[in-house]
């Protein structure tokens, strides 16, 4: 009687969950890269969600092979202004995954965004199932940031970003507000919106000349430099982990 393959190898992952081990992406957006026909199992394009990679098959993405990477990096990133958080930019800006290339061997990613002209912390990562975890707007993990604006900010501003207002249809409503100068604030978010200081801020007439985010819940930027990286600690990725567990719970 013949044994079927699932018997023999019970340690199959479901294809989006082998691309997020990969280092390819978070589990969520490797759905994306998978409906996207990206992918092939064994030399065959894979489109469903369902589909199980068993060991000695062979994966690739874009005709090139991926495995899963043993070795779980978790990366702090002081991303300069200007630099991109996408994996590749087809117009040619610069990226800030590649900041960190040289230093670690596997492919690493963005938890979450930072726009392109913001600088600051920010987390990457192949472990999927910590990125999904922490990178979602439901884990409730504060963002802090210091903003330097073109004006002053008028009590209304700080009032209206307390209470919550809503612009072009979306609500927006930071977590706390501090004025530290006239023209500068600290701003802690805890959702995070696209763009979310910047649009509520120009809904008022103020332009902001320089955004960085100095926190991601308990990891802080500190005196890490423009553009240099270091590892989080032991005591910082369970940190990221139990808040979002908790918002789970």
């Amino acid at each position: 009687m013949t044994t079927s393959r699932k018997q023999e190898e019970p340690e199959g992952l479901r294809l989006q969950v082998y691309l997020a081990h990969s280092g390819i992406a978070s589990r969520r957006n490797a759905e994306a890269i998978i409906l996207a026909g990206r992918v092939s199992v064994n030399g065959q394009v894979v489109t469903a969600m369902g589909t199980k990679v068993f060991p000695g098959d062979t994966v690739t993405l874009d005709g090139i092979r991926v495995e899963v990477e043993k070795d779980k990096r978790y990366v702090l990133l002081h991303k300069p202004a200007g630099y991109v958080t996408s994996q590749s930019d087809e117009k040619g800006r610069a990226v800030a995954a590649d900041l960190l290339k040289g230093e670690y061997p596997e492919r690493l990613y963005s938890v979450g965004r930072l726009d392109m002209f913001s600088s600051g912390a920010l987390i990457f990562t192949n472990d999927g199932d910590f990125a999904a975890k922490v990178g979602h707007p439901s884990a409730g993990i504060e963002k802090e940031y210091v903003v330097e604006a073109s004006l002053p900010f008028s009590d209304e501003v700080i009032r209206a970003f307390q209470a919550g207002i809503r612009i072009d249809s979306v609500f927006y409503r930071c977590e706390s507000i501090q004025r530290l100068s006239s023209r500068r604030m600290r701003i802690v978010l805890v959702e995070g919106k696209n763009r979310e200081i910047r649009r509520v801020l120009d809904h008022f007439g103020i332009r902001v000349k320089r955004l960085a985010r100095v926190r991601i819940g308990s990891v802080s930027l500190g005196s890490l430099e423009s553009g240099r990286n270091r590892p989080l600690t032991e005591a910082e990725i369970k940190g990221l982990l139990a808040q979002a567990d908790k918002q789970e719970d």
